[in-house]
């Protein structure tokens, strides 16, 4: 019986979560309002697709003023605090509030058969994946995004089918909601790409946040499956205690599901695949071995769910990607521009070793910002430096969150700037993302690749380096 639609306002509607989920919402029939500060593309082009036109500013009046629509239930986004004068309204008026995962699992999991892919890295584009490959085989998916896939007109459906695929977020859910978001969403299967120590705002040592990882294993139910990545051995030993089925993947020989006759260049990589009796011959044009790694997953649980081997391998193959995961920008004068979501030292070194997959020749310089609460904390400094071996240059931004920190908490990126020059690594830590700039234009020359990473918009610098360059070949 389909249900009564409601008024429903979204505080904060503009996140990359509660944006697709405010679209999901309007697409079942529900009336959807929000607000939001000013919002820009991609996700004011998102909201403005579905009809939905956000109010800008946080005004009690919004709620409370008489040409109100007293709405029947207010959803709350993670970053907004208790004291934000839209929150104290919806308490004032007595309006019923869930948060964003509270809202999903109320409205879109409860009758599906969620997906979840949780792990400090890999998210994103594996639930991509995922949603491309059942999108592909006909199956008709729900699923909500927290990016933007390059395959797919939107990030997120409602879908018919059986399948809701959703990224397994570690980080709180609201103010009033303090649990990790992946606690709420019913795992039926779960994919775990990793588990290393992340969200140091959070979560105040390793163990606290890996048994949050196992209280999300503890969901899944005896008659499912967790799928989780066999090669690092705390994801073993985290995926161990699941009552249900487990499959480990990677690339050592103790895991169930991984690649034979790997072959990997600037086009991708080729490997076969044990199914069954036969080896399955799969291809990939996305770099690197965390891509790799992700497709991996994804084609245990396809197969698990009976989708046919050609029709997965097909999908993977035509795979192409999410948006600033790995992507190039343009190239301008001889210099590609590739922009990069990664923030932590695992992740770099990652992209950066796709980086050298796809682009052999090219010197390759990291532009990089510390943008998150751990990012910029002193006690990566060795794991970043073992990260940007895998560069011919870095540029460090300043540390985003620097006045948040004590001197003791943030890391030293001059002194990180020192041992990378004496280890081979040319590095600037510099005191602007303007200087940053121009010294990524003095110092690029044709034939190099020049990767921004930061978890956030990094002030337009992909695409500020991008126009720069053209008008200097202009």
């Amino acid at each position: 019986m389909p249900e009564t639609p409601h008024k429903i306002y979204f505080i904060a509607i503009g996140g990359t979560g509660m944006a697709p989920l405010a679209c999901l919402l309007k697409e079942k029939g529900h009336h959807v309002d929000g607000v939001d500060g000013p919002l820009y593309p991609p996700m004011s082009t998102l909201l403005a697709d579905a009809g939905i036109e956000p109010r800008v500013g946080y005004e009690p009046g919004n709620l409370l003023g008489q040409d109100a629509a007293k709405p029947d239930l207010v959803i709350v986004g993670n970053a907004v605090p208790k004291h934000n004068p839209e929150v104290l309204a919806a308490e004032q008026l007595g309006l019923p509030r869930l948060s964003m995962p509270q809202a999903l699992a109320r409205f879109f999991l409860s009758e599906r058969r969620p997906l979840v892919i949780a792990g400090t890295h890999g998210k994103t584009t594996t639930t991509t994946i995922a949603s491309w490959v059942y999108t592909s085989c006909n199956t008709d998916p729900g699923y909500l995004i927290g990016g933007l896939p390059l395959d797919m007109d939107q990030s997120f459906r409602v879908g018919t089918g059986p399948r809701f695929i959703i990224e397994g977020d570690e980080y709180n859910a609201s103010y009033f909601d303090r649990g990790p978001k992946f606690l709420h969403y019913q795992p039926q299967t779960l994919i775990l790409t990793s588990a290393e120590y992340d969200h140091a705002d959070l979560y105040p040592d390793p163990e606290s946040l890996f048994d949050a990882f196992r209280r999300l294993v503890a969901l899944v139910p005896k008659d499912g499956l967790v799928v989780a990545y066999g090669d690092a051995p705390k994801v073993r030993e985290i995926a161990a205690e699941a009552e249900a089925k487990v499959l480990f993947y990677g690339l050592g020989e103790e895991n169930d599901i991984r690649p034979l006759d790997l072959e990997t260049d600037a086009d991708g990589s080729r490997f076969r695949l044990e199914d069954g009796r036969r080896k399955v011959k799969v291809s990939l044009q996305v770099p690197g071995e965390h891509n790799l790694l992700n497709a991996l997953a994804v084609w245990a649980v396809a197969r698990h769910d009976g989708l046919a081997a050609k029709d997965v391998g097909a999908a993977l193959a035509s795979f192409r990607g999410v948006k600033r995961r790995l992507e190039e920008l343009g190239n301008a004068d001889g210099v590609t521009i590739v922009d990069d979501f990664a923030h932590h030292p695992t992740a770099v070194g990652k992209s950066l070793g796709g980086l050298r997959q796809r682009y052999p020749d090219g010197r390759v310089m990291a532009l990089y910002e510390p943008r998150s609460l751990t990012a910029g904390r002193s006690f990566l400094f060795d794991e970043y430096r073992q990260a940007f071996q895998e560069a011919d240059a870095v540029l460090f931004a300043p540390v985003f969150h620097a006045e948040r920190l004590t001197d003791d908490e943030r890391i030293d990126l001059e002194e990180l700037s020192r041992q990378l020059n004496k280890d081979g690594v040319e590095s600037i830590a510099c005191d602007s993302i303007d200087e940053m700039l121009g010294k990524a234009l003095a110092w690029a020359r044709p034939g190099d690749v020049l990767a921004t990473m930061s978890s956030g918009s990094f002030e337009g610098l992909p695409h500020r380096l991008l126009g720069s360059l053209r008008e200097e070949a202009a």
